[in-house]
């Protein structure tokens, strides 16, 4: 189950940044570059960012979603689940929660460009490749952006297969 919140609950902070840790040392291996900022936050700055949150499987919170949002688009800033959890739908069901909730508005998201599960995920959810972009010296980031259109292609149309 998916829970959405307007801050993240201080209920739920140490075990957020505890799964938040772990899912970026599992990335920082597969980039194979451990400075991803989010790896090194504190439950300080984890609370003081001013995001919104889903968290899955409340009260033992096995993924989290923290996402911006204005008027016109959503970005979506990190996306981690317990490694123990991982490939399991967790990932797949916050994300599919935000698209839900922000309908017709646009979502950005980057990760690292050789993440290969969280780009395959993304891609299977219909978001779309702009490039790559070196956030750091040797630090590579895929950004993505959701269909504007979610809806399937029209009969005859070309389109992507949601495999779902």
């Amino acid at each position: 189950m998916v829970s959405h919140h307007e801050a993240l609950p201080s209920r739920y902070a140490g075990r957020v940044l505890a799964v938040q840790r772990a899912a970026y040392a599992v990335e920082a291996a597969l980039v194979g570059d451990d400075r991803i900022p989010a790896l090194h936050e504190d439950l300080t700055s984890l609370q003081a960012r001013p995001l919104r949150w889903l968290l899955a499987d409340e009260p033992t919170v096995s993924g989290a979603l923290g996402y911006e949002r204005t008027d016109t688009t959503a970005t979506i800033d990190r996306l981690v689940v317990d490694p123990a959890r991982a490939r399991r739908g967790v990932g797949r069901a916050l994300v599919e929660e935000l698209l839900r909730r922000t309908g017709e508005t646009p979502v950005h998201v980057s990760t690292g460009r050789d993440n290969t599960p969280a780009r395959r995920l993304y891609e299977r959810l219909g978001f779309h490749r702009l490039g790559d972009r070196e956030v750091l010296t040797g630090l590579w980031v895929t950004d993505y952006r959701s269909s504007p259109d979610p809806r399937p292609p029209a009969s005859g149309a070309v389109g992507l297969v949601d495999d779902r």
